[in-house]
């Protein structure tokens, strides 16, 4: 099982040092071991370059933006909006098409709360979902893009459909035209499997769906980090992604929309900074992305993102690209050479990330052995149960790296694995 050859060059060993450099907490120790953080799909490290702005913006510039007329908040309110700019570039964005949420499991819940009140308003009638009209989802989903659509679905009466996965996970696209029928008009698809690291062949299901009149939302909170992202080149109409997976801190995420959609959608939080007038009686609301952006803002969180974005930039995301494949060709391979070993997902492109089933051992106590050893890697069931239920299993055992990882760690981590089943006494 391996991944397709990258076309550009990847990371040197001495460049994934110099890397490595930058983050300060893979010099720690875990249990009496280096620490070897395989994680990364979960939450990623973040280099002093991120550690720096959010703290130099807090240190000399914090002030509230869009609000004052002082020096401080000018300046504030000049680098949120560079960071918009920037932020927006790395997508393939512009930058009055992003909004900042908190992480890309509000701006779904944004969306889907946002169709919902497009039902009680005249001025966004053209978004209305009512009975008989379809949402349509896939069953490698992480619940971030179920759920919300499970309850848009109970709140207007439409149908929730999914397209499936085979037994290696591959979607099902041969049903494609028959589950994406006239009848829908939202169509949710994660860009890469938070479980099977497969990158999804997003074009056919887009051109499926705007043929029949649905919009796309995807999922790039695995794509962003590892390759090279552009929301236009790749016709979506709605995108999240999340900051803490790409480097950046907890708490900052993007949502895209394309221009025209999201000048379309009503509010979902009303309040300060999203108004232009206001009465006793009613309110008139500011264009997006500012009237998706009520209250105070995320500002040094923001400007972090930006300084992540920047950082992976620098690097080249064709580079980091290539160095996830590394990375997934690594552990691909080193684990089909250990007994008792399942790993989920096809052969075909896929990101740096692995999950695997142990034969006879639950993945919390291979995930407390790895960790015995300062191995830090995800265990359950990676806040996708259908998918796992799908392919017979409650849990796995995910091992995702990043720019930082190294060959040395992976050969760590497969020796680790191929100990397992002796150390618990499994030997059939």
């Amino acid at each position: 099982m391996t991944s397709t050859t990258p076309t550009a060059h990847t990371l040197t060993p001495a460049e994934i040092e110099t890397i490595r450099g930058d983050f300060p907490i893979l010099g720690v120790e875990v249990n009496g071991h280096p620490l070897v953080y395989l994680d990364s799909g979960a939450t990623s490290q973040k280099p002093v370059a991120v550690l720096d702005a959010e703290r130099n913006f807090t240190v000399r510039r914090n002030s509230a933006v869009h609000r004052g007329a002082h020096t401080l908040a000018a300046e504030a309110t000049e680098e949120f909006e560079d960071a918009r700019e920037t932020v927006a570039r790395f997508v393939g964005a512009d930058a009055d098409e992003i909004v900042w949420t908190s992480n890309a499991t509000e701006g779904l819940n944004l969306l889907a709360y946002a169709l919902s009140n497009a039902s009680f308003s005249p001025d966004f009638a053209s978004l209305k979902l009512s009975v008989g009209d379809e949402i349509v989802v896939t069953e490698q989903e992480h619940h971030a893009n179920l759920i919300p659509w499970q309850q848009l679905a109970l709140r207007t009466g439409a149908t929730l459909r999914f397209i499936p996965v085979d037994d290696d996970g591959r979607l099902r696209l041969d049903l494609l035209d028959e589950i994406v029928t006239e009848r829908a008009r939202v169509v949710a698809v994660t860009h890469v499997s938070n479980v099977l690291g497969t990158i999804n062949p997003v074009a056919d299901i887009v051109a499926r769906a705007h043929q029949v009149g649905a919009i796309v939302v995807l999922d790039a909170c695995q794509s962003a980090p590892h390759l090279p992202l552009d929301l236009h080149a790749l016709d979506v109409d709605f995108a999240v992604f999340s900051g803490h997976k790409m480097l950046a801190p907890t708490g900052i995420g993007g949502f895209y929309g394309r221009r025209a959609l999201l000048n379309a959608l009503p509010p979902f939080l009303t309040g300060g900074s999203m108004i232009t007038t206001v009465t006793m009686e009613a309110a008139q609301f500011l264009p997006a992305p500012q009237r998706f952006e009520a209250g105070t803002q995320r500002v040094a969180q923001s400007i972090a993102l930006a300084a992540a974005a920047d950082y992976l930039s620098a690097i080249g995301m064709d580079r980091v690209a290539a160095h996830g494949s590394h990375v997934s060709r690594r552990l691909l391979d080193g684990l089909a050479t250990i007994d008792g070993i399942r790993v989920l997902g096809a052969q075909g492109e896929r990101v740096g990330l692995a999950s695997f089933d142990v034969a006879g051992i639950h993945a919390h106590d291979v995930g407390q052995f790895l960790d015995d050893r300062g191995i830090a890697v995800r265990v359950g069931h990676h806040c996708a149960q259908p998918l796992h239920r799908r392919l017979g299993l409650t849990a796995t055992t995910r091992a995702s790296g990043s720019i930082y990882t190294t060959d040395d760690e992976i050969d760590l981590f497969l020796q680790a694995v191929s100990d397992v089943r002796g150390f618990f006494g499994v030997t059939s």
